[in-house]
């Protein structure tokens, strides 16, 4: 619990506790309650400020701008949280650690909150500064908001988060009108032109699955997503029938702006908003509105995914609990080792209906690992940060969750206590779990390669290959290739979810395997040459592929350049030279084929 540091105006000996003056139950609640919503409203300015400024960014081709914001605004929330946590503590000093002035806050706060178009996020902020000050094993549904106080919002939002756009013109003035409207257009270089293709694209789609020749009705987010070196415009589309999202994707070249893709499927936009890309910056007066809009077009996300995707990952992450909570109440099974070879470094496991996996970080690590906790911690808190590229998969950081001890698979439990003792204990009827990641579940690629259509294996593995490579682009050296450390999503997109060995480029020597100068030199169990830590010899990816036969030979006919140390010294120097390597959510042919010069690294 945070040490109360004395009385707002005071000025305390070091070392000592102030003594709150005597305030009845009711108007401390009133003060905490006030201080700690006008800690969000100074927090959620803030945050606004940065997402605003995406657009700044974007117009003027500042990707390192952009970049520098993303992590900026990731660690907004931490300090505005802490900061709340410690002025309600000087507040409210000695009493600090009475529940029943924390429950009447909390009736209070929610009081206050219950105009405002953030109001579920601000719920989430009050939880944050409880947790800060009492380290709750749990929940405690007397200071905090378990599940929302508001089964619907509590206001009514003053307009639509969408524009609508009825019985347009044909589907060109329809594109032209939704560009038009993002306020970027002076900076395109050939609008004419890329109107046409889309409206194109647009038509096909339509003939294809049978709706009517033309969009009769769109309805598109009154505000631009921006991510990385490109914008999106969102929203649905509405022929006979049908009902389907539309996505325009912009790029800015050094010569001007273009349209570089139309998303016209679930599946599309789906990868768009994946749970292993870095969040979206788009600002929205009410993001209830937008999340329960952007399910329209993506059904089989849960609403926590798309509080995170588009950067309240915080509130995310309190969606996210819930959903959990519900499944357990309304499933009634038990956590089980998930599938998959065990780790050394984390034990995991799920429940078999909810696909979400637990990590918990092992007390000991046995060799070859040489990494420790904290290293791990530290490599999560990296990928966090950094640039996802679409394959690394977000993990949720959570502390002192508790649950029944009879929703343990009794094998499971008995893992857990004896490799996560530090971490994991249980005193007969609940198992608390002081740390933990949360995230979504992926089949391996072993398992998958082994199990699937032969096709859709072929497609895994040359995936495989594409996430290496996209990951080296953002930077990132996984340093354990075996297929166990990847999975496949249900989208085939082929991800990475093992961060114990995971590095930056920039750290890594990647070098020609030296030539034997003698048949004991070739035979020997040990290298006859010296390797620095830091060394990586790409010629021996092969011998760990795992995969013979068709798998192999469609990697090497994708990826043959991966085992060589030329390759990657070449992206390396690009990273280095701070070149943003193009990374695109979507395939290639769903470009519209204006942006040569600009493929797929």
């Amino acid at each position: 619990m945070l040490c109360p540091k004395g009385r707002v105006g005071s000025n305390p000996t070091p070392g000592t506790r102030m003594t709150t003056p005597i305030l009845s139950d009711s108007r401390l609640a009133s003060l905490g309650a006030q201080a700690i919503a006008d800690a969000y409203a100074s927090f959620d300015g803030r945050f606004r400020i940065v997402t605003r400024r995406a657009r700044i960014r974007f117009e003027e081709r500042d990707w390192r701008g952009i970049a520098a914001d993303a992590r900026q605004r990731l660690d907004l929330y931490g300090m505005a949280s802490a900061q709340a946590a410690e002025d309600i503590a000087r507040m409210l000093g000695n009493r600090t650690g009475e529940k029943a002035v924390w429950a009447a806050m909390k009736a209070v706060y929610s009081n206050l909150i219950q105009d405002r178009s953030y109001f579920e996020l601000a719920e989430t902020f009050f939880n944050s500064v409880t947790r800060k000050v009492f380290t709750t094993v749990g929940v405690d549904p007397t200071m905090e908001f378990v599940d929302t106080d508001f089964d619907t919002p509590p206001t009514e939002a003053d307009r639509p988060v969408y524009r609508t756009y009825g019985d347009p013109e044909g589907n060109a003035a329809l594109v032209r009108a939704i560009v038009n409207d993002t306020g970027l257009t002076r900076q395109f270089r050939s609008l004419d032109d890329d109107v046409a293709l889309a409206a194109a694209r647009i038509g096909e789609h339509l003939r294809r699955i049978g709706a009517l020749r033309v969009v009769e009705r769109a309805e598109v987010v009154d505000a631009v997503f921006f991510r990385g070196k490109a914008a999106y415009v969102v929203g649905r589309i509405y022929s006979g029938s049908h009902v389907m999202p539309l996505v325009l994707a912009i790029l800015h070249h050094k010569d001007g702006m273009y349209l570089d893709a139309v998303l016209l499927t679930e599946n599309q936009v789906s990868i768009l908003f994946s749970f292993a890309r870095s969040y979206f910056h788009v600002d929205v007066e009410r993001p209830y509105d937008l999340v329960r809009f952007l399910r329209t077009l993506l059904p089989r996300k849960r609403l926590s995914e798309l509080y995170i995707a588009i950067g309240q990952h915080k509130h995310g992450k309190t969606a996210l609990y819930r959903e959990l909570l519900a499944h357990l109440t309304s499933s009634g099974e038990s956590f089980d080792f998930a599938r998959g070879t065990r780790g050394l470094v984390m034990s995991v496991f799920t429940l078999p209906g909810f696909d979400i996996v637990t990590k918990v970080i092992k007390d000991r690590f046995p060799a070859p690992k040489r990494a420790t906790p904290a290293d791990v911690r530290d490599r999560y808190r990296m990928v966090f940060q950094g640039d996802r590229a679409g394959r690394l998969i977000d993990a949720q950081e959570f502390e002192f969750l508790k649950f029944d001890l009879n929703r343990f698979n009794p094998g499971l439990l008995e893992v857990l206590e004896r490799e996560c003792g530090r971490t994991v204990a249980s005193d007969g009827s609940e198992v608390v779990i002081k740390h933990a990641y949360l995230e979504r579940r992926v089949i391996p690629l072993d398992i998958y390669l082994r199990d699937a259509d032969p096709d859709l294996a072929r497609l895994a593995i040359i995936d495989y290959g594409w996430a290496i490579r996209e990951l080296a682009a953002s930077g990132i050296f996984p340093g354990d290739l075996l297929l166990k450390n990847f999975g496949v999503t249900r989208n085939g997109r082929v991800v990475f979810y093992d961060y114990d060995e995971l590095t930056t480029i920039d750290r890594c020597v990647f070098r020609e395997m030296p030539q034997a100068e003698s048949p004991e030199d070739e035979m020997a169990a040990e290298p006859w040459f010296a390797v620095g830590p830091d060394d990586i010899f790409p010629e021996e990816f092969a011998r760990f592929l795992g995969v013979d036969g068709a798998l192999r030979e469609a990697f090497l006919d994708h990826h043959q350049d991966l085992l060589t140390a030329t390759w990657w010294r070449q992206v390396q120097e690009r990273v280095a030279a701070g070149e943003m390597i193009d990374i695109f959510p979507y395939q290639p042919e769903q470009r519209l084929g204006l942006s040569s010069g600009n493929a797929q690294t």
